[in-house]
């Protein structure tokens, strides 16, 4: 490892699983000591362990603004600094119906998590960032803040707010050397995008192929995703390599977003091909 991040102090949070877990551990083997705050004590606890000295764990509701200050204060208080922080905690919404039957019983928890939560965090950050020569802000958003969908409308929104925030917090914080950039993953494997985490292994197996197929199916690159990609991206954000990046949405999601995988070109010339006989 080329230790990119020797010296440095970064807080994650949702930093126990999936795509906070992955980057906990790529920013730990570059020299970060890292603060990790969830709200699963046990993966945090565990993970905290494994990884060592450079690492502790912070129960934290990043919908609590007096929580997400104290965690950031115990991380300067014990590590001695901050120099990063990954908003990456988010949730998705508890169920998929269409906007016309959507109850939106979960409107207000998805936007405390998703939208409010990153805004107190990085806010809270900059404060200290300001006054100790800077810093690095990411914030982890979805595609489904990119494109527009069936479903999901409160995610979708959530997450739209949050691209446009980070592109807004990079210029009104740029006068205090602080950067901030946002993350877009497409469709990676992790619990949360899951859909078999209640069946049984060998039917579980056959779901998450069956899935696979459908996410395959609209991206460019025919390979899924996994947590350790995102983490390459905000390590490559987080450290000098990146210092003249800030207000960006990058994606990292195999090329979703940049149009439709599908050749309808050729789709059209089979059907003509099909009533004339030639092309």
């Amino acid at each position: 490892m080329a230790q990119e991040l020797a010296g440095k102090v970064a807080v994650i949070t949702g930093g126990a699983g999936g795509i906070g877990r992955a980057t906990a551990e790529l920013f730990v083997a570059e020299g970060a000591n890292v603060v990790i705050a969830d709200r699963d004590e046990k993966a945090g606890q565990e993970l905290a362990a494994r990884l060592g000295d450079a690492t502790t764990f912070i129960s934290t509701d990043v919908a609590d603004a007096d929580a997400v200050q104290a965690m950031l204060d115990r991380a300067v208080t014990q590590f001695g600094g901050l120099h990063i922080l990954f908003n990456n905690a988010g949730m998705s919404c508890g169920a998929y119906p269409q906007f016309i039957d959507d109850r939106l019983d979960d409107f207000q928890r998805v936007m405390a998590v998703n939208l409010y939560g990153p805004m107190i965090g990085t806010q809270r950050a900059a404060r200290h960032m300001k006054d100790h020569g800077g810093g690095v802000i990411l914030n982890n958003a979805s595609i489904a803040g990119v494109l527009a969908g069936n479903a999901m409308m409160t995610y979708r929104a959530s997450k739209a707010g949050l691209i446009h925030f980070s592109k807004s917090a990079a210029i009104d914080l740029a006068q205090y050397n602080i950067r901030v950039n946002c993350i877009v993953p497409g469709h990676i494997r992790t619990p949360m995008s899951s859909f078999s985490e209640d069946a049984q292994s060998d039917t579980a197996a056959r779901l998450e192929a069956a899935i696979d197929a459908v996410y395959l199916s609209n991206q460019p690159l025919k390979r899924r995703g996994l947590p350790e990609d995102v983490a390459e991206v905000a390590l490559f954000l987080a450290s000098d390599r990146a210092r003249q990046v800030t207000g960006i949405a990058m994606p990292v999601e195999a090329g979703v977003t940049a149009g439709d995988p599908v050749n309808h070109l050729q789709d059209i010339f089979d059907a003509r091909t099909s009533i004339l006989g030639h092309r």
